[in-house]
């Protein structure tokens, strides 16, 4: 009789304790919303036995990307129900979450036909109407709080970073494809503090459903959380957090790849066997040549448009319709049937560089999804044609309005700053926040893009370098650039880093203060060296004629133009390890309590301007008679003209 008794206490022992690690295994419910709109249902009915069956089988349903939009029944009384997990969330850990939610939801909102939660790993939803498509975006049930109630120390800019940091990640969600719309990042906040961040769509939404919802769920970060350092939004349709913690799984975040889309479409797989990649450029690559490894490209896809649509498009590439012409081909406008306007970069088959840049532009921006980044469409091949379709931006180039009088009045201080932090965050990106290291090579305002916002979009980048984000520099044996942007230890040698980049950068942004381009800058009648005479000027404290006119007597603006023009100095020092990082430039430029060092004297070198007239071989002769070969390197010089 005393050992049933130690069996039976045994028993519920073990049941216990099986209970109470179920109970510390549930992840805390945030909020939920038991939904009346829709009625309530009745014990024994037809619904209540779908939604039962449903909600049996849902984390069984859930797909490896952390989603599940299933039914069950037919309609009057067909049970919907949708899971989205957060997607940095493994398989397990979504499941767990999923199945632990339902008895919770459902025993909080009892015969209500309709019902949402949150936990921190996933989302719970069920409804007896569609939870799918922009119809079924709910916008009353939206729940936010800040994660901790401690205020940030420089409030105003925290607020600016993070929520650049949210947009950022924003354009990267809603183009994430139809099985998974999620991002994950961070920015250098004030005070090198760094702000992590998630966003996210349910995957059925479309890009533009998905931009509506965030564009909206973001504007309540001043109601959710604003000064705070941490805080989050949640909806049935999207949602947003950041912390300065880094609370998201970064290993499972560096994992994912976008999942390709279902079925068949005129998509193009960039990744081929290595004989068909050869076939597509028609010969394989110089290995002097150095570009991006197409081995590392895998579920990249890009559309592939027929050459006689984008022909047509054009029409038949005619000069009304020509942008602008550089050295390695033209750019048209375009307009598809749908009325989607377009541009397009049809590369001239004389160029000797042309195939080389093609393949890699294509290679590399297809990775790339940065609000401060042009983005591609597509491409098209035949036979020896090969265009590259971007997204059409208004307002043209940055060189366009710096060379312009008219034009140049337009760019007050605000905007031209605008347009310099975009710059610095793209670059950023490229640097850092993609999942390849990318260093540009050939930064200039000609490569910068305005929407019609004018907001800055760096583009053209068939010179760009792919490297490992662990590697700090490189070497080439063909240098790729252009006059008066390339950092010298690149131009004499063929040294090349991402502090090369940081050096246009700077030479960007004293064309910007300037309002005059690097290579024909001028104070009065007298044409000078523009890095030099900003230095010169810096160190006698007398900068008011480095200062385009059009902005000089801005009164309050006047501390933030000499401070960029103290960046810009940092930014085009001789010697590549005393730049900064482009990390460290965008604290400078969004955080004004931070002190900044003085700079050395700025990188030059003998870079003598060639004809207008002359062809990219004539360039290449000069150059080496000019002393830019002292490594045996090869120079390929773009003199390319606005777009």
């Amino acid at each position: 009789m005393r050992k049933r008794k130690w069996v039976d206490l045994s028993f519920f022992l073990t049941c216990f304790i099986i209970l109470l690690c179920s109970a510390l295994a549930q992840e805390n419910l945030l909020q939920h919303f038991c939904i009346d709109r829709t009625g309530f249902y009745n014990d024994g009915s037809m619904y209540q036995t779908n939604l039962n069956n449903l909600l049996s089988t849902l984390p069984s349903q859930i797909d490896q990307f952390g989603y599940t939009n299933s039914t069950s029944g037919q309609v009057p009384d067909q049970a919907n129900a949708v899971v989205l997990c957060r997607g940095d969330v493994d398989p397990d850990t979504c499941r767990n979450c999923a199945t632990s939610s339902i008895p919770i939801l459902t025993g909080l909102c009892p015969r209500n036909n309709e019902a949402v939660g949150w936990w921190d790993s996933c989302m719970l939803r069920y409804s007896n109407q569609t939870l799918t498509g922009p119809e079924s975006i709910a916008e009353n049930e939206t729940f936010w709080n800040y994660n901790d109630k401690t205020n940030a120390t420089n409030p105003v800019q925290f607020k600016e970073v993070a929520q650049s940091l949210l947009e950022d990640l924003k354009t990267k969600a809603e183009t994430g494809g139809s099985r998974l719309k999620f991002a994950a990042g961070n920015h250098i906040g004030p005070d090198f503090q760094t702000i992590y961040a998630i966003v996210q769509c349910t995957p059925d939404l479309s890009e533009v459903s998905c931009s509506d919802c965030l564009t909206r769920t973001i504007s309540l970060y001043p109601n959710c959380c604003d000064s705070r350092i941490g805080g989050r939004v949640l909806t049935p349709n999207c949602n947003f957090r950041y912390e300065i913690d880094a609370f998201y799984n970064k290993s499972n975040v560096e994992a994912l790849t976008p999942p390709p889309p279902p079925g068949p479409g005129p998509v193009f797989t960039l990744k081929r066997r290595r004989s068909m990649r050869r076939n597509l450029m028609h010969k394989p690559l110089n290995p002097d040549e150095e570009e991006v490894d197409m081995e590392d490209m895998s579920n990249e896809e890009i559309l592939k448009y027929e050459f006689d649509d984008i022909k047509s498009a054009t029409n038949d590439f005619s000069e009304s319709n020509k942008l602008g012409k550089g050295g390695f081909g033209s750019v048209y406008m375009g307009k598809f049937p749908n009325g989607q306007n377009f541009a397009v970069k049809r590369l001239s088959s004389k160029s000797v560089q042309g195939e080389a840049e093609f393949k890699n532009e294509v290679m590399l921006v297809a990775k790339l999804q940065h609000r401060n980044l042009v983005r591609i469409l597509g491409y098209s091949i035949q036979g020896t044609e090969r265009l590259l379709v971007y997204e059409l931006l208004t307002n043209s180039s940055l060189d366009k309005f710096l060379s312009d009088p008219v034009k140049r009045e337009q760019l007050d201080w605000e905007t031209r700053f605008k347009i310099i932090v975009g710059i610095a965050r793209g670059v950023l990106y490229l640097h850092e926040d993609s999942r390849h290291r990318i260093i540009h090579r050939d930064l200039k305002a000609a490569n910068i893009l305005l929407d019609d916002e004018m907001n800055p979009k760096i583009a053209d980048f068939g010179m760009a370098k792919l490297s490992l984000m662990d590697e700090t520099h490189g070497d080439t044996r063909r240098i790729a650039g252009t006059y008066g942007y390339m950092a010298p230890e690149y131009a004499n040698y063929g040294k090349f880093s991402v502090k090369s980049d940081v050096f246009s950068f700077g030479v960007i942004l004293l064309e910007i203060i300037s309002g005059q381009k690097n290579r024909s800058f001028r104070i009065g009648d007298v044409e000078e060296d523009m890095l030099s005479y900003a230095s010169r000027s810096w160190k006698e404290e007398d900068c008011l004629n480095l200062i385009d006119p059009a902005i000089r007597n801005t009164g309050g603006s006047m501390p933030n133009i000499m401070r960029c023009i103290h960046i810009a100095l940092l930014c085009t020092q001789d010697n590549a390890s005393d730049r900064p990082t482009m990390a460290s430039i965008v604290v400078m430029l969004t955080g004004f309590s931070i002190t900044l060092p003085l700079p050395f004297e700025p990188g030059l070198f003998n870079q003598r301007i060639p004809n207008e007239n002359r062809s990219n071989s004539d360039i290449d002769q000069s150059s080496k008679s000019n002393g830019l070969n002292n490594s045996n390197n090869t120079v390929t010089i773009s003199e390319l003209n606005p777009r």
